[in-house]
């Protein structure tokens, strides 16, 4: 991990309204740090309330067990950001990130964020879009984890990942083809259950594997087996 020439926030969601003048400030406040792959970034329960923008590469924040198993909560793409819940309440992180890819991060001390969101009404709203969809995740993922089992919860994530790669009406292609072992921690099952539940899909002919990634042949029948347990 090391310090960097300052670069631009233009790319970052938050601030993509703004003009440059604008945003000069914002980016002269900021700190600009590259992190190497799997390095980690911030750590559950730390006191730092900085916020991170992802100006390039990719992070995932993640939780761990008692036992030291990785629980994924969410990625974050190139012109992302998190760190707001600590900036806007105080508390300790929620959770602890880690670089996914080589990545080159902003931060912005609590008290500037605060501030531009009060100067720009705008970027407040996109923090409480954001905030919202996290809530709505969570409920999502809470009804799963105590409804759902481990085979319909793997079932649920590939529905929810596809819906966001779609190449025509009933197709996706997942790229890169996810891993195992990151499926299995984002629904909190075993790789052996997710490597079984894939086959079961491909022996179906709803999942392909192909050169270019993951491709979901119908997502209108895994939404129907998952909406069938759900009971939608």
């Amino acid at each position: 991990m090391g310090d960097t020439t300052p670069s631009s926030l233009g790319n970052v969601y938050l601030f993509e309204d703004l003009s440059e003048t604008e945003r000069a400030p914002i980016e002269k406040a900021c700190r600009w740090r590259r992190f190497a792959a799997q390095e980690q970034i911030i750590d559950r329960q730390g006191e730092a309330r900085d916020v991170f923008f992802v100006v390039e590469g990719r992070v995932r924040i993640v939780n761990y067990s008692l036992s030291g198993r990785e629980v994924t909560l969410d990625d974050v793409p190139e012109g992302g950001h998190f760190g707001e819940l600590a900036a806007i309440d105080g508390q300790p992180r929620s959770a602890s990130v880690m670089a996914l890819t080589d990545t080159l991060l902003a931060s912005l001390p609590y008290e500037h964020f605060l501030q531009t969101m009060k100067t720009h009404w705008p970027i407040s709203f996109k923090v409480l879009a954001a905030l919202t969809r996290i809530v709505r995740a969570s409920t999502d993922r809470i009804m799963d984890l105590s409804t759902l089992g481990a085979n319909n919860r793997v079932h649920g994530e590939l529905l929810r990942q596809a819906r966001c790669a779609m190449i025509g009406d009933n197709e996706a292609m997942i790229a890169p083809i996810p891993v195992h072992s990151d499926l299995a921690s984002r629904v909190s099952t075993t790789r052996e259950t997710v490597a079984r539940v894939m086959n079961d899909l491909a022996r179906r002919k709803i999942l392909e594997r192909t050169r270019d990634g993951l491709r979901v042949k119908d997502v209108s029948r895994l939404e129907a087996m998952v909406e069938h347990v759900r009971g939608e």
